[in-house]
């Protein structure tokens, strides 16, 4: 099924408010696949527990459940890295570079990669799924442009955008699409699923939410800027945009509730108990309430923040470029909380991740695996 701009707003104009649902999903378990409440305590000294060496790390954030982590690395090599101790379990070679982050089920790792025509002028895209216990593919898709940003899964389908305007739904079994949405605007950052909707963030400003079954909108909201960063609590949709604002938008009252000015354009938002933590490339952390969008704190951190940070009960976790350590910043206060040495000036956008109480980071020479006093 594909639809027009115009066709979605029309759509848009008929929906039935009583049709919107409630979603009440914490941030950390719907925001991004791999945010997990594990327990883990990132204010506690932490110590490298193993490390994976390889130059070919990329910006893509590394996908995990609680056993595994599947790294992808350049020239379309996926890996599966035991997350007890590091050890490789299996490598995939895809073919092509990888042009979105993967994501994991209880079966599958998904991914997308991108390969030119042989004239070299044109990129098109694939997408997979390749089992999580063996490596091996179980089926693929090609498409008319690369799949950007991050893949997005439920139990029906996994869900990506293109930066040629579309945005897909495929069968997670067979690969078939089961519906497919085209816009006069490209997709490059990460979405979001959580209940009914899917999430996705333009170039133009533009968030839609989207019914996960059929591609419908369900509502949309348009900034002045690039959407980087989406985030949901207690049916508020929270996002960032490269004007500079974070939003707060109300799924029970179709309205926008607050927004808030950094200093710079928003790279990464994410939603606590306790409030809406935002970075921007003025290199500030900033929290905010979650209600009003008011200032509780924000913190100066050493270098640009280009991924989004690992959060936990006491803190979050930065990974500032030009630097060579990781920093936690307490929730409450914004100091500093804790220093994570990475051996070398980081230079990667993969954001951190965590399983069963470990911290895993991407640096420009391999992945390295923090853990806290066993």
């Amino acid at each position: 099924m594909t639809k027009s701009f115009l066709n979605s707003r029309k759509h848009f104009r008929r929906i039935v408010f009583g049709k919107l649902c409630l979603l009440s999903l914490l941030a950390s378990v719907v925001a991004f696949p791999n945010a997990k409440d594990d327990g883990l305590v990132l204010s506690q000294p932490l110590t490298i527990a193993w490390r994976y060496q390889s130059d070919r790390t990329t910006d893509l954030t590394p996908a995990a459940d609680d056993k595994t982590a599947f790294i992808p690395l350049g020239s379309g090599l996926l890996l599966a890295l035991n997350a007890a101790d590091g050890k490789l379990q299996w490598k995939a070679e895809t073919g092509g570079e990888f042009s979105a982050a993967p994501v994991v089920d209880d079966r599958s790792v998904y991914i997308a990669t991108q390969y030119p025509e042989p004239d070299e002028k044109h990129l098109h895209g694939t997408v997979r799924a390749i089992s999580k216990r063996t490596g091996v593919t179980l089926w693929m898709r090609t498409l008319p442009a690369p799949l950007a940003g991050g893949l997005v899964a439920n139990e029906l389908g996994v869900f990506g955008g293109s930066r040629d305007g579309h945005v897909y739904a495929f069968d997670k079994r067979t690969g078939l699409s089961f519906w497919g949405n085209q816009y006069a605007e490209q997709f490059s950052g990460q979405p979001l699923i959580a209940g009914n909707a899917v999430y996705f963030g333009s170039s133009v400003g533009t968030v839609r939410a989207l019914d996960v079954k059929t591609g419908n909108v369900l509502w949309q909201y348009k900034a002045r800027g690039p959407i980087q960063g989406i985030a949901i609590k207690d049916n508020i949709v929270y996002f960032g945009s490269a004007d500079t604002n974070v939003y707060a938008f109300s799924e029970i009252r179709h309205k926008l509730v607050w927004h808030r000015r950094t200093g710079a354009a928003v790279q990464a938002v994410t939603a606590t108990n306790d409030g809406l933590l935002a970075s921007s490339l003025d290199n500030f952390a900033y929290f905010l309430s979650l209600n009003k969008g008011s200032l509780v704190w924000r913190r100066q951190l050493p270098g640009r923040i280009s991924a989004r940070p690992l959060t936990s009960a006491d803190g979050a976790l930065f990974t500032p470029f030009s630097t060579d350590s990781a920093i936690v910043l307490n929730l409450h206060d914004g100091k500093s909380a804790n220093t994570l040495p990475l051996g070398e000036e980081n230079s990667s956008a993969a954001a951190p991740i965590s399983i069963d109480k470990l911290v895993l980071i991407t640096t420009p020479h391999g992945l390295l695996a923090f853990s806290g006093p066993r």
